[in-house]
């Protein structure tokens, strides 16, 4: 279904980069086929063509006009501007792709005042290395072809579940930012190791393996995230008293308010944009 489309990033930061490599490693399209443009950083499109073989273009309105899907990739709180500097140069036969959290599809639609699709997606950077978990959605003038299009596209980075855009949200607290809170709590690890006498090596060796193993178990298991640590507990042992600790910090609480929080805060981003329509 991609072979052929151009397909245009409009922003081309981490998680434009993050697609990028995902797409370029996992050979979903060839390379040029991709074109990559931002509003000035001109080091960052130099970076992307050396690394991935890519196009760019520092001329926004050109690339956009080059693109069959048009991935929309800037910082949220520029996507007004940003349509609004290349609208004269899009279509209604264009697909526009939003990775922009808190963003509703008609805001978008609204924007570019034509009839074409819009899809709203929430990857994560995980997609880098082929292992986002993407929700995605259609919007009011998007077809199932397109959806099947855009489905292709993040399956390729990693796996995809179709959702309707009221808990994209969820999707955007629990899975866009849950690599940063796997990440933050590696960084703990990591200084509980240093303090312990291993070198960084030896910490990260461990770590990222002990991450990935858990990843693995949790894809091929049907028991709960409960009964899989309490499997690894032993009366007074030491993983019991490792959870202990966790428990009288009431670290979980912490956690379930940190995605509450994230959630919370897509849903004030969205309501943003909402009230200026």
């Amino acid at each position: 279904m991609l072979q052929n489309k151009t397909i245009t990033f409009l922003g081309a930061g981490s998680m434009a980069e993050a697609i990028i490599g995902g797409l370029v490693r996992q050979e979903v399209v060839e390379p040029k086929q991709i074109i990559a443009t931002n509003l000035s950083d001109q080091e960052k499109l130099h970076y992307l063509e050396n690394t991935y073989g890519i196009r760019t273009n520092s001329n926004r309105i050109e690339a956009v006009s080059q693109g069959d899907i048009v991935i929309l990739a800037m910082k949220p709180k520029h996507v007004k501007e940003a349509i609004d500097d290349i609208n004269h140069a899009t279509n209604a036969n264009q697909l526009f792709v939003s990775v922009l959290a808190g963003i509703p599809t008609f805001y978008i639609e609204d924007l570019l005042g034509s009839k074409a699709g819009v899809i709203r997606t929430m990857p994560n950077t995980s997609a880098k290395v082929g292992e986002s978990a993407t929700a995605i959605t259609k919007g009011m003038h998007a077809t199932d072809q397109q959806l099947k299009e855009v489905e292709q596209l993040f399956s390729a980075v990693g796996t995809v579940t179709i959702v309707k855009e009221d808990k994209l949200d969820a999707v955007t607290g629990l899975a866009g930012s849950g690599p940063a809170y796997f990440y933050y709590l590696v960084e703990a690890m990591e200084q509980a190791a240093h303090e312990a006498g291993l070198t960084p090596e030896e910490a990260s060796a461990l770590i990222t393996q002990t991450v990935v193993g858990v990843g693995k178990r949790l894809q091929t298991t049907s028991k709960s995230s409960k009964e899989l640590y309490e499997e690894v507990m032993s009366p007074n042992g030491t993983t019991e008293a490792g959870i202990n600790i966790l428990r009288e910090r009431k670290s979980q609480e912490a956690m379930c308010s940190a995605v509450k929080r994230a959630i919370s805060r897509s849903k004030e981003l969205g309501e943003v944009f909402t009230k200026t329509q």
